[in-house]
Parts: structure tokens; C-alpha cells; sequence
């Protein structure tokens, strides 16, 4: 099990969520509930996949949460 805060690329997506979130602040306020709303969703799935997949058992379910994360960037 890995410790994902000391993980560099966790890290590195909590600050693109942190930038995210502020860029989006900006957004009309008719987007509220739609892109808004699914720019910030992609954007904490990113940290979030890093997260889980740091606490199962084996190298392959970690390596799947990281593609999955990486799914979430695009």
C-alpha cells in the first residue's frame, strides 16, 4: 500500500483540482450545473483515483486506478 499524500503526481493533481476550481469560479452562472459542474467532477476524479488505488493490495489494481485517473484528464 503506498502513502498517495507523499505520492508526487497526487500532489500535482490536487493542485490542478485547486486550479480548477478557482478557473471555474469564473464561469457563468448558467454553467453552474453543467460544465461547471463536470470540469470540477473530472478534475477531483483525478486525486481521487490516485487515492484508492494506493490503498489495494496489488501493483496491477494501483496501476488500473492510474490509468483511470489518467482517463479523468482527458
Amino acid at each position: 500500500m503506498h502513502r498517495f499524500e507523499e505520492l508526487k503526481i497526487w500532489q500535482k493533481a490536487m493542485d490542478i483540482t485547486e486550479g480548477v476550481y478557482k478557473m471555474s469560479s469564473s464561469f457563468p452562472k448558467e454553467e453552474k450545473y453543467g460544465l461547471t459542474s463536470q470540469i470540477r467532477r473530472c478534475a477531483v476524479s483525478i486525486p481521487s483515483n490516485i487515492a484508492e488505488g494506493a490503498g489495494r493490495n496489488t501493483k496491477g489494481e494501483f496501476k488500473q486506478f492510474l490509468g483511470i485517473a489518467n482517463g479523468s484528464s482527458y
